[in-house]
């Protein structure tokens, strides 16, 4: 449901600053169901709106690893790193949320795809 909403923001106000923000949020929706080439093409644009947001790497890192691509998936954890060189999935997943199942399976989702990526995990 999130990426209709999404696009019609992004059509109303093209010029939003935050919208590298809600593609984010439409990439990582997708990911946690799985559409991992939708949510690349989501979060690539997310950084092409703010590459200096380092959460967009890590998760387009975890679709490109779901992808089996994992030159270009860890070539994009490593540039994550670069932004946030204390990031870790451990740290990460610290950071719950909502306890509701489907949301609790695409994190767990989220976070072996940065694992498989090379994001440290501690």
């Amino acid at each position: 449901e999130v990426e209709g909403h999404i696009v019609e923001s992004i059509r109303l106000n093209p010029l939003d600053p935050v919208s590298a923000q809600w593609t984010i949020i439409a990439g990582q929706a997708l990911l946690g169901l799985g559409r991992d080439e939708e949510a690349s093409v989501w979060l690539k644009r997310s950084l092409e709106v703010n590459s200096r947001n380092p959460i967009g790497f890590f998760y387009l890192a975890a679709a490109l690893a779901h992808m089996g691509r994992l030159a270009e998936a860890r070539w994009n954890a490593a540039e994550g790193m670069k932004l946030n060189p204390s990031f870790t999935v451990t740290r990460y997943m610290a950071v719950g949320l909502s306890d509701e199942p489907r949301n609790i399976a695409a994190r767990a989702r989220l976070w072996e795809g940065m694992r498989l990526a090379g994001v440290p995990e501690k």
